[in-house]
């Protein structure tokens, strides 16, 4: 059976040659040009794919688009747009959007995206929709970015770990933030750079301290896993690490419990660990700087940030790659 698809586009010349080029290619295609067309054609007609615009003369395509998914339980809809920036291409993919087209559209650019859309196609509407994820943050246009928005996505409705990796200045701590802030943990998003502090620190920054634990501890102190309890700690160039501290960080993921410095007492902990690094993790392993099995557990998801090629960039930013704060 050929495939079923509705496009949704104002410009008479765009919607023509987009059904021109989709009946070439053996699919079945009708068309609308207002949100109440649509509404009509969604309603009536079994659906396989949908292209949505965004500025429709008695709507706007991202008000449309969970009523299109609600009447075509399952579909593929593949949102376009000639705004620029992320805002609008996150708020889609957060709604049900399997793909983001920006205008003008190119041919090989909008077929991916199609072919993408229709693979990852389920028969039905049992997933969980995407979770949320900012109106802000990103910059950038590029399919990169919009493959990032993704992966944020999947990261921020999962409770694994994640590795983030990339060059310096790629904005591996904004995504962690972004992860945590649409992750639905209740508790704080807290950040260790793990190559900012002296090896003999970093023990009790990570799990605390007991008074009089070493010179200097003149009081108890909470470690970093105890004030990210129930939220999410980031652990910036994690490869950094010393090896006994990797065995002792080991065990708390396993364990779930820390004890600190100077103590006997387990203290349980519910973290969310976001690691990041410049290094190329395994490659750390071959060399024996780093141990395999935290790799392993720090690796269930893996994100890395683009840098430079296809990127916006706003002038006061000093590096050339896309995610950033505001």
């Amino acid at each position: 059976m050929p495939t079923r698809l509705l496009i949704i586009e104002d410009d008479p010349a765009l919607r023509e040659m987009l059904s021109l080029h989709f009946e070439d290619q053996g699919m079945q295609v009708s068309s609308a040009a207002t949100c109440a067309q649509a509404r009509e054609q969604a309603g009536s007609d079994a659906l396989d794919l949908i292209l949505l615009d965004q500025q429709l003369p008695d709507g706007l395509g991202i008000d449309l688009l969970p009523e299109l998914l609600n009447l075509q339980p399952g579909v593929a809809l593949i949102m376009m747009t000639g705004q620029h920036g992320l805002e609008l291409a996150i708020e889609a993919i957060k709604l049900g959007a399997a793909e983001f087209i920006h205008k003008p559209i190119q041919t090989a650019a909008l077929q991916q995206a199609v072919e993408k859309a229709l693979a990852r196609r389920q028969p039905d509407a049992t997933e969980c929709p995407p979770p949320e994820l900012p109106k802000r943050d990103l910059i950038g246009r590029s399919a990169a970015m919009l493959e990032v928005s993704k992966q944020i996505a999947l990261a921020a409705g999962s409770t694994a770990s994640v590795l983030i990796h990339g060059e310096s200045g790629t904005g591996k701590e904004v995504v962690a933030r972004l992860i945590h802030q649409h992750s639905g943990r209740s508790g704080a998003f807290v950040a260790l750079n793990c190559a900012a502090i002296v090896d003999t620190l970093l023990e009790s920054e990570l799990f605390g301290h007991e008074k009089g634990a070493f010179t200097g501890a003149d009081r108890q102190k909470a470690g970093k896993f105890e004030l990210a309890d129930k939220g999410t700690l980031f652990l910036d160039e994690v490869a950094e690490l010393a090896l006994p501290l990797q065995a002792k960080l080991l065990r708390t993921l396993q364990e779930r419990v820390v004890e600190r410095v100077g103590g006997s007492a387990t203290i349980p902990v519910d973290v969310r660990i976001i690691a990041a690094s410049h290094r190329a993790l395994f490659q750390q392993v071959e060399q024996g700087a780093f141990r395999e099995d935290l790799a392993y557990r720090l690796k269930v998801i893996d994100i890395q940030p683009p840098c430079a090629n296809g990127w916006t960039t706003p002038p006061c930013w000093p590096s050339p790659c896309s995610i950033v704060s505001p």
